[in-house]
């Protein structure tokens, strides 16, 4: 589990929003990068993820339900810069989102995704990462109708099989499209200012080995940072669970289970099941043996 695990390190560099009809600023999906190590820099090569979690949250008079789909398409290259793994990630991601008992539904894709990462091992088991990128603009019934950059930064400790992880992420919009809000929580820009609020996510795991198996607890939280109108309420809300991993040697699965221990003005507490697999997918362009002295 431990070599899959750090293999998909730069897998968390990526994630997608938040979608509830109460909408937060997030649009990396809070919790989306528990389990992965995104602080330890991968060994090159290409890679494949996918997650997908669905779960609903108690809003009153009817539950309000989603469902998601992540694709990651990674490369970790052979180059470093300043000493660290330069990767790069790209995303296509879609869901789908309802209201039991017969309300509204839509499905659509999501705003797809590209970032650049440098992650340096610092020995130990230790590493850290930052990672930059946007998620671009889109005309989808569920997507943001504007172009918003996304920063993270990550902690891990793979020591021992172990994946002891923080990872924070900082989004910002750039609300150069505002006649069509799609799920931007109001319609018209606001002059000298944006319409969409800015928020950080924070994705905590603690897990260890088992053999191939992996467990421990997860949690993760998010917060609205701005106010973009005087009539927006900020949203803030904490979840926990467990998860469970198997390292298969060729394929690594992984799911998780997470709940509401907090929130504010999302309506209600959310429960959310997830699973993940993660898939290597070798390296066409292996680094070059070191040359003999001599030739």
């Amino acid at each position: 589990m431990k070599s899959k695990l750090t293999a998909m390190a730069a897998a968390g560099a990526l994630s997608l929003c938040s979608i509830h009809l109460a909408l937060a600023g997030s649009v990396t999906q809070p919790g989306e990068t528990i389990g992965y190590a995104p602080g330890a820099p991968l060994p090159p090569g290409f890679y494949y993820a996918n997650t997908l979690d669905w779960g609903c949250r108690d809003t009153e008079p009817h539950n309000t339900c989603s469902g998601l789909t992540i694709p990651l398409y990674i490369w970790s290259t052979p180059w470093k810069i300043l000493g660290g793994r330069l990767q790069f990630v790209g995303a296509t991601p879609a869901l789908e989102s309802g209201v039991v008992s017969g309300g509204p539904y839509e499905a659509s894709w999501y705003n797809p995704a590209f970032f650049g990462q440098l992650a340096w091992d610092l020995g130990g088991g230790w590493g850290v990462s930052y990672r930059f990128g946007a998620y671009f603009d889109v005309h989808e019934s569920l997507a943001w109708s504007d172009t918003s950059l996304n920063h993270l930064a990550s902690v891990s400790y793979t020591g021992g099989g172990w994946n002891l992880t923080a990872t924070a992420i900082y989004m910002t919009h750039t609300d150069e499209i505002t006649n069509r809000p799609q799920i931007s929580p109001c319609p018209t820009s606001l002059p000298g200012r944006g319409c969409n609020p800015d928020a950080l996510n924070l994705d905590l795991t603690a897990t260890m080995p088992f053999g191939k198996w992996q467990f421990g607890p997860v949690a993760y939280a998010s917060w609205d940072l701005t106010k973009p109108i005087s009539q927006y309420r900020e949203q803030r809300q904490w979840n926990v669970g467990g998860l469970v991993g198997y390292d298969f040697g060729n394929v690594t699965l992984q799911t998780y289970l997470t709940t509401g221990v907090s929130q504010d003005n999302f309506g209600g507490e959310d429960t959310r099941l997830w699973t993940r697999v993660i898939l290597p997918l070798g390296n066409p362009f292996p680094e070059p043996a070191p040359m003999r002295k001599g030739y």
